[in-house]
């Protein structure tokens, strides 16, 4: 501490005492030298207290894995507008393919000496993707929030949407309209929110003396048309009920049901999940289990903000619960 603050001094040409004041955020030091501590502690590759973080623009990254599925911008707008009331400004950073990486994202916000990030999905939800880039955040001791998926080797605060409740509901929706065959469609192997849900769904199938066999689970790319692909293997096999792990999978499943001259809700199902934009105005409207964003969205920042002013954040993760929301596309199972 001693040696940084004898660094820092000699550079802008203040004492020690006035560079320690900076540090403190103590009165008493015009804003032009403690512009130039701080810029001398950038200079020097000095971390910055926690509390003067990004203090010039007051940045927070909001790192989302898209911007296709519109649960993302509805995230993105909720973020942004609580991140607005605390001012904070939000720096998006979507990723594509082929395009800046997340690990690149990270670099670029610790550049600009962010208060904080928000990850809104990503590689932190896959288990088997390089997660050295969130320990540099850990290690340099950046406020972090993840929402929807902990990780076991970070200790990052997190928000999420109860996976097991929303599966549960749409499982126990479909079986009370008298679905026995119900398929689900899910992301990546390792997706942690996709593990979970497969996890609670086994567990309602055998709780209910039917246990969901391996050929009624299929897993997708988050697209329309990967949950297109997916469902047409499902219908091979006779489903007539299809629980989606999105709203685009979703609508994927009842292109693909179409596609095979399979009426939707009266031959086959459908159930997604998010209740994203404009899901009440598809043909048929989407039955789906509604995440609470506005909620989950204004939980995040408030605990984004509690760490950037310093302040102790509840270990673990936050359950938001979601909510079933009934329309077209579920309908009494149709009779053999």
């Amino acid at each position: 501490m001693t040696r940084r603050l004898a660094q820092v001094a000699k550079k802008v040409g203040v004492s020690e005492a006035t560079v320690s004041r900076v540090l403190n955020g103590k009165p008493g030091v015009s804003e032009t030298t403690r512009q130039s501590v701080l810029t001398a502690l950038d200079v020097l590759g000095y971390e910055r207290p926690t509390q003067l973080r990004g203090e010039r623009a007051r940045l927070v990254g909001l790192v989302l894995p898209e911007l296709q599925n519109p649960i993302f911008p509805l995230l993105a707008e909720v973020i942004g507008g609580a991140l607005a009331q605390q001012g904070l400004t939000p720096v998006l950073c979507t990723q594509t393919k082929g395009g800046v990486s997340e690990a690149d994202y990270v670099d670029l916000l610790l550049q600009q000496h962010v208060s904080g990030v928000v990850f809104a999905g990503g590689l932190f939800a896959q288990a088997d993707a390089p997660h050295e880039h969130y320990r540099q955040l850990a290690e340099r001791r950046i406020p972090v929030v993840l929402i929807n998926a902990p990780t076991e080797d970070l200790d990052f605060p997190c928000v999420s949407c109860d996976d097991a409740v929303a599966v549960e509901q749409a499982w126990r929706h479909l079986s009370l309209l008298g679905h026995e065959r119900i398929g689900v469609v899910l992301g990546p192997r390792d997706h942690m929110p996709s593990r979970r849900k497969l996890a609670a769904l086994q567990a309602a199938a055998e709780a209910a003396g039917s246990p969901l066999p391996e050929d009624r689970v299929e897993r997708s790319m988050f697209s329309l048309e990967g949950g297109q692909a997916a469902t047409s293997r499902l219908l091979d096999r006779g489903v007539t009920g299809i629980i989606c792990a999105s709203d685009p999978l979703a609508l994927g499943a009842i292109r693909a049901a179409r596609r095979r001259g399979l009426a939707v809700p009266e031959q086959v199902s459908v159930v997604g999940f998010d209740d994203s934009a404009f899901m009440n105005c598809t043909e048929p409207p989407l039955s789906t289990v509604r995440q609470p964003i506005e909620a989950m969205g204004r939980a995040a920042v408030d605990l984004l903000c509690t760490q950037i002013q310093g302040g102790e954040v509840p270990p673990g993760e936050l359950l938001f619960e979601p909510e079933l929301v009934v329309r077209g596309s579920t309908a009494q199972a149709p009779r053999d």
